[in-house]
């Protein structure tokens, strides 16, 4: 690691050892669809109200709700029939996790690309996930899918931060070496901050650690073996990694050593997961 590197990894190690780093505030109306699924009584009129007023937010809800993977037997076009078909705690979910695209913008254009491809990458995993939960698991789906958007949310502040040092943000090499060393830990300060469950709080620094062996199936091993089966061919590092020592394959009882996206209806939904996400 270069100087550079170890110079900012210990600024930004020591600012939150100190609670002085300046973790990202869950957008407004993510934060509105939180305080509303709070309440027992909640109805979907109520729901709906709180999202209406993210136009592009109820687009996407809609776009989700007539995906192949999710879609009935007729289109959906209205937000509270929509979220009458995903349910409400679906619909929160998958709203929260949505809304955290805006947060994914910068005032550069190098960080600005690296923030999408971040976001890029995260929808993809999650669409996996989602995919991964329904075929494998008997957990929630919802949760999965917004385990995976938020498996990187650590990047935000490592980002902001370079947008002011122009040292780091000058050099790739030391920026990505910042980015891998420190996400996970800064990811699970600002999911414990936003009071997120802590099944979901702890997958950006325990997704990964490949030799974890928890006593049963969580969301950190979804995204797991979601982030590695993301990789298969390419040169990833990842696809150097002998994944049959990966105790979440196991887990989920799936072979290590099968591509899931050969099957044609594994990959359908995966493919279909991903875009309806994006």
């Amino acid at each position: 690691m270069s100087k550079l590197a170890e110079k900012v990894q210990q600024e930004l190690i020591e600012a939150i050892d100190n609670d002085q780093l300046v973790l990202p505030t869950l957008p407004e109306v993510a934060l509105k669809v939180r305080d509303a699924a709070e309440d027992p009584d909640i109805g979907v009129p109520q729901i709906s109200k709180v999202i209406g007023n993210d136009a592009a937010l109820t687009a996407r809800i809609i776009k989700v709700v007539n995906s192949p993977l999710l879609r009935s037997s007729r289109e959906i076009t209205d937000l509270q029939m929509a979220i009458s078909r995903l349910g409400i705690n679906y619909t929160c979910n998958l709203a929260i996790g949505l809304a955290m695209e805006q947060m994914f913008q910068a005032t550069t254009d190098v960080v600005d690309r690296k923030m999408r491809e971040v976001w890029t990458k995260s929808t993809e995993i999650a669409g996996i996930c989602h995919v991964l939960c329904r075929h494998y698991t008997r957990l929630m789906p919802d949760q999965a899918t917004l385990a995976g958007l938020v498996h990187q949310i650590g990047v935000l502040p490592i980002l902001t931060y370079a947008e002011e040092n122009s040292e780091l943000l000058a050099d790739a090499i030391s920026l990505s070496h910042v980015i891998d060393n420190i996400h996970p830990i800064i990811g699970d300060r600002i999911l414990r901050a936003w009071d997120f469950p802590e099944l979901i709080s702890m997958v950006p620094s325990q997704h990964l650690d490949f030799s974890r062996n928890s006593a049963k199936v969580d969301y950190v091993d979804i995204v797991q073996v979601a982030t590695l089966q993301s990789y298969l061919g390419t040169d990833h590092p990842y696809t150097q990694l002998d994944w049959g020592t990966v105790p979440a394959f196991a887990k989920l009882g799936l072979d290590p050593n099968v591509d899931v996206q050969e099957d044609q209806d594994l990959a359908a939904d995966m493919e279909a997961a991903m875009k309806m996400l994006q």
